[in-house]
């Protein structure tokens, strides 16, 4: 099943998205997570499909809390998974000379 979806950034935190059913818009987003996600700034418009790959998230996942609860969030990649992806060099400039 196809799904319109809206995407929003959080203002707040980078790497923070909000996806909806673009027909709902916010309507079935909690209040308390719109508060701790701030300003909902559009960022684009998707056509959401089980077929459809999606660099960060399983779509399956997705699509199914869009159905469920009107909303999928998407969290920023944890810091951790920063620092295994940095050069060694960068790793090696923090060590004593």
């Amino acid at each position: 099943m196809k799904r319109i979806c809206s995407i929003y950034k959080s203002p707040r935190k980078n790497e923070m998205y909000l996806y909806v059913l673009k027909s709902e818009a916010l309507e079935r987003v909690p209040e308390n997570l719109l508060l701790a996600f701030g300003k909902p700034q559009h960022a684009f418009d998707l056509v959401l499909s089980p077929e459809r790959k999606l660099s960060r998230e399983d779509i399956h996942q997705v699509l199914e809390n869009l159905e469920k609860q009107g909303y999928h969030l998407q969290m920023p990649p944890a810091e951790d998974e920063y620092i295994e992806h940095l050069p060694e060099e960068l790793l090696r400039r923090n060590d004593p000379v």
